[in-house]
């Protein structure tokens, strides 16, 4: 049971759009809460799952900025980050833009973080699945309908 309202992914807009987001969102690792807040943000592209940013100084966790970096034809260059949590090093598990183009000017510095490399994530009082695949960091609830892209042979379209 979710207490999200239905959206299918197929209706998300492209290019993507970026909203508020009204419920409380949430990370747990080892225990934990690495990041919440209610000042969270969301973009919505066809065929994915919405992906949730966190504002930087609701994030908890420790941070070490990855050497890999990934290009968005709409949101720009992203960097990736390593969380360390006690003896543990999860390997670009979150990313942000530092300079996102201007449609998504209001990112600038929010950190998503990938689902499946957390113990959870959560928007309201929905728990969070990850997005098939190893690519996309978009967040999936049970209130989503249709085919969320991420799977092998959907990567590319």
């Amino acid at each position: 049971m979710t207490d999200l309202p239905r959206e299918n992914v197929q209706s998300y807009p492209r290019p993507p759009d970026l909203q508020p987001v009204p419920q409380r969102l949430r990370v747990m690792l080892d225990g934990a809460i690495i990041a919440e807040t209610q000042r969270g943000l969301r973009v919505l592209e066809t065929h994915h799952a919405p992906t949730y940013y966190f504002p930087p100084e609701d994030v908890h966790a420790t941070l070490q900025p990855a050497r890999d970096s990934s290009f968005c034809e709409w949101k720009g260059a992203a960097r990736y980050f390593d969380i360390v949590s006690g003896s543990r090093v999860l390997r670009k598990a979150a990313w942000s833009y530092p300079a996102p183009t201007p449609r998504f000017a209001a990112l600038a510095g929010y950190i998503a973080f990938y689902a499946g490399r957390m113990d959870e994530a959560w928007v309201g009082t929905t728990r969070v699945t990850p997005q098939p695949g190893d690519f996309y960091g978009g967040w999936v609830t049970p209130n989503l309908d249709g085919q969320i892209k991420g799977a092998p042979g959907t990567r590319h379209w």
